[in-house]
């Protein structure tokens, strides 16, 4: 794989839209090519798959395990479809989420077997992952605090954004847990600071990358 591949990760309205995007601009200012991804979702089987697991009423009577397989069909389809090719031309890929939510959505805070959820994420991604993981920091209470303060479309909260506060505590321990374990490739950036420290924190990390 000739290109970079990026990812962001954190719990709900950390800023990793918002981040991904100022990073793209930065970088094709820099001369890059890049493309920015997400997940669930971006392509059209992601799509179908994001409406079941996030919206569809049919989603309240989920299993874990069901959740946990749609999720990796949908990176399946990601990697194949998106990541894989515009690595191989090169590209610069920037994700918002990647395997490192599912080992700790699924893993950390659902309690699914964590050798299981590896072998899958392997099988899923093999040599496409990520030289570099942003995990942006915040606590639960500015988690739900900048929620509250989203503009929604008519229906709120997604089937995720709805479950009680001991599940996202232990959302963001997994992700610290899993920062400790990697700190190569993990670097926990403190997301509770102005969107504009965040971006030149996130620049100066991306700029060490590529030195």
């Amino acid at each position: 794989m000739n290109g970079v591949f990026v990812t962001f990760e954190g719990m709900e309205a950390c800023g990793k839209s918002t981040q991904v995007k100022r990073l793209k601009r930065h970088l094709e200012a820099a001369g890059r090519n890049v493309i920015a991804v997400h997940e669930p979702g971006f392509t059209q089987i992601g799509t179908a798959i994001r409406h079941l697991l996030l919206h569809a009423k049919e989603g309240n009577a989920m299993q874990s395990v069901t959740e946990l397989l749609l999720f990796e069909a949908s990176r399946a389809q990601l990697v194949a479809e998106v990541i894989r090719p515009s690595l191989a031309k090169g590209l610069t890929v920037l994700s918002d989420r990647f395997y490192d939510s599912t080992t700790v959505y699924q893993g950390a805070a659902r309690g699914l077997d964590c050798a299981f959820i590896r072998m899958l994420n392997e099988a899923v991604v093999q040599e496409c992952k990520p030289v570099m993981t942003l995990l942006l920091d915040i606590d639960v209470e500015t988690s739900f605090l900048r929620q509250m303060r989203r503009v929604r479309p008519v229906g709120g909260r997604d089937r995720m954004e709805q479950l009680p506060s001991e599940f996202f505590e232990k959302v963001r321990q997994g992700y610290l847990e899993t920062a400790k374990a990697e700190p190569d490739r993990i670097k926990v950036i403190d997301a509770s600071r102005e969107e504009d420290q965040v971006e030149q924190d996130i620049w100066e990390r991306i700029n060490a990358l590529f030195r």
